[in-house]
């Protein structure tokens, strides 16, 4: 091998060598004889990525036929700060997104491909022999042309719409999955809601309200909802493990479970339309209420102008996909109607709340090297006004200050 090993990035471990991606070199790459050099850098910015390490793996091959060719790979790896070490001994998320990839993703797949149609969820995902850590190993899909939206303006009609297509055939081929296979392991449908994450769970939920309602006192209008936003704070862990649970009477698919704007790419033909999207991230993955995803995106990443105005058009237009790819898939059972989607809507309309105060003042915050999860859940006084600028920010202000008041008139700041 020449020009070996560059490594640009402090986070990168020592493990992480040329060596190792010989094998899936010899997998992906057609004609592959050898590494002619291999480097290593951060693959997202300050502030796009907030439970994990991304890496962007560049190397260069010589062919069979001595011609040379340049990939790259994705490399997602754990932070091995104690804070995070003791959050993956009950959530491991990587062995939770390796499951999906190697079992679930391509059973979806199969589904359609059963009807001659053929359907990629996401990038491929590969094995590497001798890592040291958890991890996943994914194609970089830049070199492809796909690439993220823009977080903080939203997302408007075109990618709404793309977004949610996408999210139709998952859930589809999900409701199908349990109509032909059976029930999902207990992984899949407890996820992170397990009793033994309980008082964890407690603990981050009293730093993270006393931040909110701090900033709910300033925003305009608050005196209509704020008491009712307090008087829900002793009970959100609870509300959270129901919002958990499989609905007996509504709509139930395998949720992706982080369903918001960083975690879909997008591809765009010559002309800036639409030509693909791509779902990443299946750490989260869920089965249950249909209704956690949609609240999840549609309050998370929509445009300001948009969020609420077109809420119902979304549902609607999400519902006939979901149709749609339910008849094309042959499902043989009752095909959810709109209004029972809305009614999982209602049902569940907590799930909006938690929404709005969890993600998608996240979603809204600027790029900034303090923005990772260790910083928001932990009680470190040191960060307290970076979690402050959180629920106070201008950004922010602008939509929890319309979304507050809809979910109150909506009944979701009950819980039963």
């Amino acid at each position: 091998m020449e020009k070996m090993s560059t490594k640009s990035e402090n986070n990168v471990p020592d493990w992480v060598s040329a060596e190792l991606f010989i094998d899936v070199l010899k997998e992906s790459v057609k004609g592959f004889a050898k590494i002619k050099s291999f480097r290593v850098k951060n693959g997202s910015t300050a502030g796009e990525n907030y439970a994990t390490i991304m890496l962007r793996v560049f190397i260069d091959v010589e062919l069979e036929d001595g011609t040379e060719k340049s990939v790259s790979y994705m490399l997602k790896l754990p932070h091995l700060t104690d804070f995070f070490k003791k959050m993956l001994e009950n959530n491991n998320i990587f062995e939770s997104e390796s499951k999906m990839y190697k079992i679930y993703v391509p059973e979806m797949e199969q589904l359609y491909r059963d009807v001659g149609i053929e359907v990629k969820f996401g990038a491929k995902s590969y094995e590497l022999k001798g890592a040291e850590t958890d991890y996943i190993l994914l194609e970089d899909l830049t070199p492809r042309g796909f690439k993220n939206a823009n977080r903080l303006e939203g997302l408007d009609k075109s990618h709404c719409e793309s977004a949610l297509r996408r999210l139709a055939q998952w859930h589809a081929a999900s409701v199908v999955r349990v109509a032909t296979k059976g029930d999902y392991p207990k992984e899949l449908i407890v996820g992170i809601l397990k009793e033994e994450n309980r008082a964890m769970m407690v603990e981050m939920q009293k730093s993270m309200t006393e931040k909110f309602i701090a900033g709910c006192k300033t925003y305009k209008g608050n005196e209509e909802y704020i008491e009712q936003v307090k008087d829900l704070q002793p009970r959100v862990i609870e509300g959270m493990f129901n919002m958990g649970k499989v609905d007996p009477l509504g709509c139930n698919v395998l949720n992706h479970g982080d369903f918001w704007s960083n975690n879909m790419m997008f591809s765009y033909d010559a002309f800036g339309k639409i030509r693909d999207t791509f779902l990443v991230d299946f750490q989260m993955s869920q089965y249950g209420p249909v209704a956690k995803d949609l609240y999840y995106f549609l309050l998370s990443s929509t445009k300001l102008e948009d969020k609420l105005t077109k809420f119902d058009y979304y549902i609607k237009f999400y519902h006939e996909n979901l149709v749609k790819n339910l008849k094309l898939l042959k499902y043989s059972k009752s095909i959810p109607t709109l209004r029972e989607i809305h009614m999982s809507l209602f049902r569940y309309g907590f799930q909006g709340y938690l929404t709005a105060v969890g993600v998608m003042s996240i979603v809204l915050l600027e790029p900034s090297e303090n923005a990772n999860l260790e910083n928001i859940l932990n009680d470190d006084k040191g960060t307290n006004e970076f979690k402050s600028s959180i629920t106070t920010n201008d950004r922010y202000r602008k939509h929890i200050e319309i979304v507050l008041p809809w979910l109150l008139n909506r009944g979701a700041l009950e819980i039963n």
